[in-house]
C-alpha cells in the first residue's frame, strides 16, 4: 500500500535540496525504469502497475528492494509525468569520485551547461557515440534533476560522470584539450587529432576565460546560414561525430 509518508518522500525528491539530503532520486516511465533496474544503480523502492508487472515478470522477480503495486493515477500524483501507466523507481545516488583520465579515450567536459534538457540530451549523445566518461563543472546542471534523467532516455545508466573544478582538473592532465569556439579551427579541416578532452561551454557565454587558458586547440563548426550559433547539445553531437570519425573509432 502506498502510504502518505511514501508519497511525501517521493514528492520531496522533486527538489534538489531534498534529493541531496536523502542522496536519492527518482526515475519514471517504462523505458527509464527498465534501464535503471538493469544497471548498477541501486533501486530501493519500486512502484509498478499491473501492466508493468505482467510485461516484466523476470525483472520483477530479480528485484530485491521494496515493491509496491499502484495505479496509474497514483504514479501520476507522485511523479512529474502527466501520463505514466508503468512504473516509478526511487534510486540511490552514486558517490562523486575523483576523475582519472585514460589517454586512449575521448572525454566530454561541460563548462557551466546549466539547462537540464541540454545536459540530458548531451548525456544521451555521449552514450550514442560511446563516450562513457563526462566531466562537469560544479555550476553545470545537476545530473539527478528529473528533467535531466528524462532527457537521457536511459543513457544516464551507461555513463560515468564527475563534478570537478575544470580549471584545476585540466591543469594537471597531460592531454589534448579541444574547446568549442566560434573563432576556432574548422573541425572539418582538423588533422590527426589525438584522444583527449572536448570542452563545451555555457549556453550563452561559451567557455569561461579560466577554462579557455587550458584549451590547446580551439575548434568550430562551420556555418553556412545566418544563425549566430548552435544549441550546445546540437554542437556537441556534431563535434562528437567528427572526432569519432577522425579518430577512426
Amino acid at each position: 500500500m502506498l502510504s502518505k509518508n511514501t508519497v511525501k518522500f517521493i514528492k520531496s525528491l522533486h527538489q534538489k535540496k531534498y534529493r541531496s539530503e536523502a542522496e536519492r532520486f527518482f526515475v519514471e516511465g517504462e523505458k527509464s525504469v527498465v534501464e535503471v533496474l538493469n544497471s548498477d544503480f541501486l533501486t530501493e523502492l519500486l512502484l509498478v502497475t499491473d501492466d508493468f508487472q505482467q510485461k516484466y515478470p523476470d525483472l520483477i522477480r530479480s528485484y530485491s528492494g521494496e515493491l509496491l503495486n499502484v495505479t496509474r493515477h497514483q504514479l501520476e500524483q507522485v511523479g512529474l509525468y502527466q501520463s505514466n501507466d508503468s512504473a516509478l523507481a526511487v534510486v540511490r545516488m552514486k558517490a562523486n569520485e575523483a576523475f582519472v583520465p585514460d589517454p586512449k579515450e575521448l572525454v566530454l567536459a561541460l563548462d557551466e551547461v546549466r539547462d537540464p534538457g541540454n545536459l540530458g540530451t548531451i548525456i544521451r549523445i555521449a552514450d550514442w557515440f560511446g563516450i562513457s566518461k563526462l566531466l562537469f563543472s560544479p555550476q553545470t546542471a545537476e545530473f539527478y534533476n528529473p528533467k535531466v534523467i528524462q532527457a537521457t532516455m536511459g543513457s544516464f545508466t551507461r555513463v560515468k560522470f564527475f563534478y570537478e573544478d575544470l580549471e584545476e582538473a585540466l591543469s594537471r592532465w597531460q592531454l589534448p584539450v579541444y574547446g568549442a569556439f566560434l573563432d576556432g579551427e574548422n573541425i572539418h579541416s582538423l588533422a590527426n587529432p589525438l584522444p583527449g578532452v572536448i570542452v563545451m561551454g555555457n549556453e550563452s557565454k561559451g567557455i569561461s576565460a579560466e577554462v579557455e587558458k587550458w584549451v590547446s586547440k580551439k575548434v568550430t563548426i562551420p556555418g553556412f546560414g545566418k544563425a549566430e550559433s548552435l544549441n550546445v547539445a546540437i554542437a556537441t553531437a556534431i563535434l562528437c561525430d567528427n572526432f569519432k570519425r577522425l579518430l577512426g573509432s
